[in-house]
């Protein structure tokens, strides 16, 4: 690997990058399916990613028509990852079988080994028959939506489309490796005043934020609409409070820590609620729902805005929190999730919903206009990432731990090819202007 890293250190041309020797294996982050029943028993909380998760080399797949091959500098976790690793809900070896039964291409994907990770900031080295977007050389960013477009179900919104996957997750062949296959669709252009791993770490949650509080596939944000942001300082929240501040709207952040208060503080945000402050206990027992923690909460929100209830709720911890997210919206007011990292099984008071006309969004990652929108903000500025950790590719169980531990702030990144952080900055003018109006754009 160690040639390609130098064409890419001494930003080679196009020619140089086509006449690159590949190496047979590649050093990727992978969970195998004889481990699939290794967490069987044990409670979520307490299944370990580093148990699961291990650093192998594995052969170069074949490159299909439309995809590309990229050297990968960096990578980040996401909760898929996490989920990927406890086997939780479901493997994703299942994920990987169906789709070799559903297209040609996807008999590639099934494996007894899962090469994982849904975002990457790298270079092309290689492309299929059909690209012309990208040559070898380009310096890129990936999103994670992999579909087929053969459907006309999708044409409108590629998020619809019925062969629709998440990269990395349920398909094969990640970001968490030093090489990693992607159709040429999910590529962006890398934003030149950002690092490899500043890069990196956007793609999922940023475009996941964009189309789930900004775009009328979402929340449909508008200027002074209240939003509760739960988990506001973190990988996806983050990202939320950028989109509400930029967006002139009202943004009631929902925080566990002074730290992380500190955080969304620095981002611009004035209402912040501290969960280890307030201690709200919305759970008596894992069965029975408090409704007077989910009134509490609401008089603390209107205490904050001045006598308003939320406009929007921007939900993704789930079981947790989502009925005092329903309670707490306004009258026809919105609620919008995805994820559900505390839990997919949601209970909620139908009341509170329909007797006011309130409304249940759901969102999944975004569609390729969504995630175009959502790096051109960045590449522009406006948007940044937040990045709190960076650890090697070998230590990849240990970042994924992190994440699902919820030890982070923010997002946790991973180098792969990339020696060391800092590196990748391309255009230093625009970095200096960047980070003369924020401070809390890189958290050392």
């Amino acid at each position: 690997m160690q040639h390609i890293l130098e064409a890419i250190e001494s930003e080679a041309d196009r020619a140089t990058f086509e006449g690159l020797e590949l190496p047979l294996t590649y050093r990727a982050a992978i969970v195998r399916i004889e481990d699939q029943e290794m967490f069987a028993g044990v409670e979520s909380k307490d299944k370990d990613p580093r148990q699961s998760i291990s650093i192998e080399n594995v052969p170069i797949p074949e490159l299909a028509p439309g995809e590309a091959l990229i050297a990968v500098m960096a990578s980040s976790i996401n909760f898929n990852t996490v989920w990927t690793s406890i086997f939780e809900p479901v493997s994703t070896f299942g994920f990987l079988k169906r789709y070799a039964k559903s297209h040609p291409d996807g008999a590639r994907h099934d494996l007894p080994y899962h090469i994982i990770g849904s975002d990457a900031s790298g270079v092309v080295l290689r492309v299929g028959p059909g690209v012309n977007a990208f040559a070898p050389g380009d310096r890129v960013v990936a999103h994670c939506l992999s579909v087929e477009l053969e459907s006309p179900a999708g044409h409108n919104d590629s998020m619809l489309d019925p062969e629709q996957r998440i990269w990395g997750y349920e398909t094969n062949f990640g970001g968490l490796a030093e090489l990693a296959i992607v159709k040429s669709n999910q590529l962006m252009a890398k934003p030149e005043h950002l690092t490899w791993e500043e890069a990196a770490v956007p793609g999922l949650v940023n475009s996941t934020a964009y189309r789930q509080l900004v775009s009328k596939n979402g929340a449909d944000m508008k200027q002074g609409d209240v939003v509760l942001i739960w988990g506001a300082s973190g990988g996806l929240g983050s990202y939320a409070t950028q989109y509400a501040i930029n967006g002139g709207a009202i943004p009631v952040c929902v925080v566990s820590s002074p730290e992380k208060a500190d955080i969304v503080r620095s981002m611009g945000a004035t209402l912040i609620i501290d969960r280890s402050v307030e201690n709200y206990k919305f759970w008596k027992d894992t069965q029975t729902q408090d409704p007077k923690e989910w009134q509490r909460l609401g008089k603390k929100i209107r205490e904050l805005t001045g006598g308003e209830d939320p406009d929007i709720v921007f939900e993704h911890p789930g079981r947790e929190t989502f009925g005092a997210s329903v309670y707490v919206a306004r009258r026809g007011g919105t609620i919008v999730t995805c994820a559900s990292s505390t839990g997919f099984m949601h209970e909620y008071d139908n009341r509170y919903l329909w007797m006011n006309l309130k409304k249940i969004i759901g969102t999944h990652f975004a569609n390729y206009r969504e995630a175009f929108e959502a790096n051109r903000l960045i590449e522009k500025g406006v948007i940044h990432p937040t990045l709190s950790k960076v650890f090697p590719l070998e230590r990849t169980g240990d970042a994924a731990f992190e994440v699902h531990r919820n030890l982070h702030q923010g997002k946790v990144g991973v180098l792969a090819l990339a020696p060391e952080p800092g590196l990748g900055v391309t255009d230093q003018a625009q970095r200096d202007q960047v980070l003369d109006k924020i401070n809390w754009f890189i958290e050392k």
